[in-house]
């Protein structure tokens, strides 16, 4: 059964890939062209990640009520709706509305982040974090193929009569549709069902409200859990701020679009590639070792890019900056799950995610101010002062668990 659920969310998580990066791909440059402002455009992956952060938390309740089947149907009938809303706004040339779609559409960001939990409800003892990178890794295949689909997409949509650069937004509307289906009719039996069944839990039993306040209260009786979600929340904030300042970096340093486009390549393969043996070390190092681990990893490629100006140097350090942050999303997410009694796993994972997503919105906004009033150099200085923190504090957790 196990085997078969890890099967099915692998198939959705490279087809909503493929929805949220084709989407993702254009979305800056047709806010641009209908708004005719290069501000306005940056709203537009600020959207999609506020979108994720607002519908972690339904997605959580749902999954806490009805399972996990209806809450990834919940999170990518958002994103398809927001697909299709995205279209009519191109179509009626209203930016607007099309930031309103990129809302919605940030269910598939919400999808497949939930989709890494789901892998956990039905692991073996010491194979949740091997389970769950599984399901990660496939985020390779949807994130590298889906710009790469952009463009013929776009060209189909005109050939159909839309407007230019509606055609990849259609044809993310459609890709939802395909994880939809495959959701409803193969994630039976549903993984979270089941495991209470063997857990021997009512599914009508305490936590089965997903709400925030019950999160907060599990969080305050276990460290272990805050940790976790520190982790996560600090490797994600330091990944989102360099990623999202470099290729403005490289740019002014004169740096050709292939360039930079190779540079941002090997830093998805940072981040979604090595996954497997992430979650194969979290399960037999620990899942403390390994966040410490990426924290030092993290803060090696944020010294990188404090005191690089080189394309060569600022490569590198965007390979480490994937890599640390594979390092905190597998063995922090492996920790959060089995820090957390059953029945309260949902509205703790949705809080997880939010906060997850929060901190990434917040960790543009701040890093674009930061490289404004200062330089890209001390953005990685920042950067590196906040996992150098974080990791400290992980270790001394460490240490007090060894003892």
């Amino acid at each position: 059964m196990q085997r078969r659920t890890l099967v099915v969310l692998s198939v959705t998580q490279i087809i909503g890939g493929v929805g949220v990066a084709v989407g993702l791909a254009f979305s800056a440059l047709v806010v641009a062209k209908l708004s005719g402002s290069v501000m306005i455009s940056g709203y537009a992956g600020t959207a999609m990640v506020l979108g994720a952060a607002l519908l972690a938390l339904p997605v959580a309740k749902v999954a806490g009520r009805r399972g996990r089947r209806a809450a990834l149907t919940l999170a990518y009938l958002a994103a398809l709706v927001g697909g299709a809303i995205s279209v009519v706004a191109i179509v009626a040339a209203s930016w607007p509305l099309l930031l309103g779609g990129f809302l919605l559409m940030g269910g598939g960001t919400a999808g497949n982040l939930a989709a890494r939990y789901s892998a956990t409800d039905l692991s073996p003892q010491g194979h949740a974090a091997r389970h769950l990178s599984i399901v990660v890794w496939m985020a390779t295949i949807g994130s590298v193929a889906g710009p790469n689909l952009a463009a013929p997409a776009d060209r189909a949509g005109e050939q159909l009569g839309l407007p230019a650069m509606a055609g990849p937004f259609a044809f993310s509307a459609l890709a939802f549709v395909g994880a939809l289906l495959i959701i409803q009719t193969a994630l039976r039996p549903d993984p979270l069902l089941v495991a209470r069944e063997i857990d021997g839990t009512s599914a009508d039993g305490p936590g089965r409200s997903g709400t925030l306040r019950e999160a907060w209260q599990v969080l305050r009786t276990t460290p272990a859990a805050v940790g976790a979600i520190t982790a996560i929340a600090a490797s994600h904030t330091a990944m989102v701020s360099i990623m999202s300042m470099t290729p403005v970096h490289l740019d002014h340093g004169g740096a050709s679009l292939a360039v930079i486009g190779m540079a941002l390549s090997l830093h998805i393969a940072g981040m979604y590639m090595f996954s497997p043996l992430v979650g194969w070390l979290a399960d037999k190092a620990g899942r403390l070792p390994v966040l410490v681990g990426g924290m030092g990893v993290l803060l090696a490629s944020a010294v990188l890019a404090a005191t690089g100006h080189g394309v060569a140097q600022i490569t590198v350090s965007l390979t480490l900056l994937g890599l640390g942050w594979s390092c905190g999303l597998v063995a922090g997410s492996a920790l959060l799950t089995e820090s957390v009694p059953q029945e309260r796993r949902p509205s703790v994972q949705g809080l997880s995610d939010l906060i997850m997503n929060v901190c990434g919105a917040t960790g543009t906004v701040l890093a674009g101010a930061i490289v404004g009033a200062f330089s890209y150099g001390a953005l990685g200085a920042a950067v590196g002062v906040m996992v150098c923190l974080t990791g400290a504090w992980l270790a001394l957790t460490w240490r007090r668990r060894s003892s």
